[in-house]
């Protein structure tokens, strides 16, 4: 299919910070995946002021892929949750999807997630613990222990019934992504925490999709400094959004 014309189907945005070492081969994945679809697909890298060559390796693999891709660049280091906002809505597909660059998810589940959104889900999410999920490799053992408790805290805080919120893989529906970022306010690690919430206060669907997920050792999250923050930003995050209604669309 020529992915160069027509309205896009499928925007991928990869956030990127210092990723010059296992940015290349993901890339390529997503582009040759994405190539041999029958949908028309963009790819979006936002770099997270780098001080790496990751904004030039980006720039350098797209130039040569098939599928339409380009770079944004923070001008400082902003946090995953700015980088992935602001990927999302300069997308432009009918859906948009976003996956850590290290693709802990395999960028082969896109189809799934499209599925369980033309089934009727506004926002489709990748969980680690749902039926039918699979784990090749897992998270060190108090990072995986300090993951369940921070689940455990965000239901109880937000009442999500979301079972796994921190799965970096997960698609809107251009309707969603023009709904619910607008209202995101934190720029780092909660913000997966936070943008399921405010879907779900404005009334959309949130499902939770089974996804096979190996770890990457390479994470950049602190387990129990980050993991601190992130308990608190969950009180920040029902106290800024628990007035949204599905008006508020």
């Amino acid at each position: 299919m020529n992915h160069a014309s027509g309205p896009v189907e499928l925007s991928v945005v990869i956030p990127a910070y210092n990723e010059e070492l296992r940015l290349e081969p993901t890339l390529l994945q997503i582009s040759d995946y994405l190539h041999e679809q029958p949908w028309s697909s963009e790819i979006i890298v936002v770099d997270d002021g780098s001080s790496d060559r990751t904004a030039d390796l980006a720039r350098e693999v797209l130039s040569n892929s098939s599928v339409p891709g380009r770079v944004l660049v923070n001008e400082q280091n902003r946090g995953k949750g700015y980088t992935v906002k602001r990927g999302m809505l300069e997308s432009t597909g009918r859906l948009a999807l976003f996956s850590d660059a290290d693709l802990s998810t395999p960028i082969e589940h896109a189809k799934d997630f499209m599925a369980a959104i033309e089934a009727g889900a506004d926002v489709a999410i990748g969980s680690r613990v749902a039926p039918g999920a699979d784990i090749e490799v897992h998270q060190p053992f108090l990072r995986e222990s300090a993951g369940r408790m921070f689940s455990v805290v965000q239901r109880a805080i937000l009442g999500s019934g979301i079972s796994d919120t921190q799965c970096g893989f997960k698609m809107f529906t251009r309707e969603a992504v023009t709904a619910v970022f607008p209202h995101q306010r934190l720029e780092r690690w909660a913000f997966d925490a936070e943008l399921i919430y405010i879907a779900l206060r404005l009334g959309l669907q949130v499902v939770e999709v089974p996804v096979r997920w190996c770890n990457s050792p390479d994470t950049k999250v602190s387990a129990f400094t980050d993991g601190m923050q992130m308990v608190t930003d969950l009180w920040k995050i029902r106290t800024m959004h628990r007035h949204l209604t599905p008006a508020d669309r």
